[in-house]
């Protein structure tokens, strides 16, 4: 491995990619943009470049500014994290063109990846089952709303492009699907892309997904699955593994999709294949569905470091840098259970609405056995609507699942903060619901918990 390594984000991961390359002895170069001057990304690496002004389009998705700044700074490899550039296959291309080592998948891969029809066409070859759905090129809204019929309501319009819950709208009946359809394309068409997929809706569902890596020696295994069913606005708060039910021979075969998934677009790095399975009955492999795989590291990565005792960014760096996969997959060894939750300035009361500001305190409880805490802002900095809301993740390990509900929520309880609102205690009190406790929950049960918890502050005033 050769540094120095560009970081190209920002926030929690900058910051987290940054350890990992000090604990390597590799120098780093952060980028932020005029917003983010004085970022705590900023003060965890060795240099620093100036990348543009706030808004994202201008500095953190700007590929020239990306390329500019690696050039001066002269790194020779460049981590894109999640968000922003990191599935963008452009900007894997322009770091070979540029003669940089892109710690991500191939610029093929994330073509072959990228478009959620195009990666459903790769799963039937694959032998991957998928939700029923339209995935054409005609995208005439007479053809998309036919095929909607022909599929069967609860339908779920997706932007091809789309991520992070943007570009998708859930269609109960026919005479809903004209004006859901305007919207999906709408938000599809800041992506640069307004075509969308069609698919079967399952009407109570859990979001299931499988860390996969691989090298450039031919090498793929899975680490596990994370269940991330806890949402809002189709975004995950709460992500842990083991999965809630899941056994021995159904996670071999979720592994045994996910790998042969990756290995059917030559993958190398980082990836995660994320399946729909049916909430309404006990996981079983015919009611389990590919939907989409994300092309790079994944938010909720810690809970899988949590379990398999593993650094995920290290695994990168030396799969980017030509070495092997440091383990095979009998070697993995799963431990314990995780839980992370994602600390965002929102307000659950007022539907998760963001809440920038200056955030004059915040203390976050120490980290120690079992609880690991990874920030991307302090107590003195202000919030922008710039960007994603999250400010911290905090993830807890135990050896059951009961002892590591209790000590994620008892550490969001400790949570302090001043001039923002945070999502910590509503999050706190979800986790110990009977629902959380069981395993019982599906993707909407976030938002059932928001308005039971309104309704009985109503009541009791």
């Amino acid at each position: 491995m050769q540094g120095p390594v560009l970081i190209a984000n920002r926030g929690e991961i900058a910051c987290r990619i940054a350890a990992t390359c000090r604990r390597l002895g590799l120098p780093t170069v952060a980028v932020f943009s005029d917003a983010d001057a004085g970022a705590m990304h900023v003060a965890a690496a060795d240099a620093a470049e100036r990348i543009g002004p706030a808004s994202p389009r201008e500095s953190y998705l700007s590929i020239s500014a990306i390329i500019d700044a690696a050039r001066r700074s002269g790194a020779r490899m460049v981590h894109p994290g999640y968000g922003f550039l990191s599935e963008n296959p452009d900007f894997a291309g322009a770091c070979a063109e540029a003669g940089l080592v892109f710690i991500g998948p191939p610029e093929a891969a994330i073509r072959a990846m990228g478009g959620k029809a195009a990666a459903k066409a790769v799963a039937r070859r694959a032998g991957v089952p998928s939700a029923p759905g339209y995935e054409g090129e005609d995208q005439a809204p007479e053809r998309l709303a036919a095929e909607a019929t022909r599929i069967g309501f609860p339908v779920m319009i997706k932007a091809v492009a789309g991520g992070g819950g943007r570009g998708m709208r859930r269609v109960e009946a026919a005479e809903g699907f004209a004006a859901a359809l305007a919207a999906a394309q709408r938000e599809a068409a800041g992506f640069g892309d307004t075509r969308v997929l069609v698919e079967k809706l399952i009407a109570s569902a859990r979001h299931i997904e499988v860390q996969v890596f691989a090298d450039a020696h031919g090498n793929v295994l899975h680490l596990g699955e994370r269940d991330c069913t806890l949402q809002r606005r189709n975004q995950k708060l709460v992500e842990e593994s083991p999965a809630p039910g899941m056994d021995a021979a159904l996670r071999a075969e979720l592994g045994r999709r996910a790998v042969a998934l990756a290995r059917a677009v030559g993958y190398v790095g980082a990836g995660t294949v994320e399946f729909v399975a049916d909430a309404a009955a006990p996981l079983a492999a015919d009611r389990i569905w590919f939907i989409e795989m994300n092309t790079r590291l994944q938010v909720e990565h810690p809970v899988t470091e949590m379990v398999a005792g593993l650094d995920l960014v290290e695994w990168q760096l030396r799969v980017a840098a030509g070495e092997a996969l440091p383990l095979t997959q009998s070697q993995v060894r799963l431990e314990g259970h995780a839980i992370e939750a994602r600390l965002c300035a929102e307000d659950p009361a007022r539907n998760f609405l963001p809440s920038p500001g200056h955030l004059a305190v915040l203390d976050l409880p120490e980290p120690g056995p079992g609880l690991r805490i990874d920030a991307g802002v302090r107590a003195g900095d202000t919030l922008t609507p710039f960007y994603d809301p999250m400010i911290a993740k905090l993830i807890a390990h135990a050896p059951t699942r009961a002892e590591a509900l209790e000590r994620l929520a008892a550490a969001l309880d400790a949570v302090r903060a001043e001039g923002v609102r945070l999502n910590a205690g509503f999050l706190a009190r979800a986790l110990l619901s009977p629902e959380m406790r069981d395993g019982a929950v599906d993707t909407h049960f976030l938002d059932r918990f928001r308005l039971d918890e309104a309704a009985a502050t109503r009541g009791a005033a």
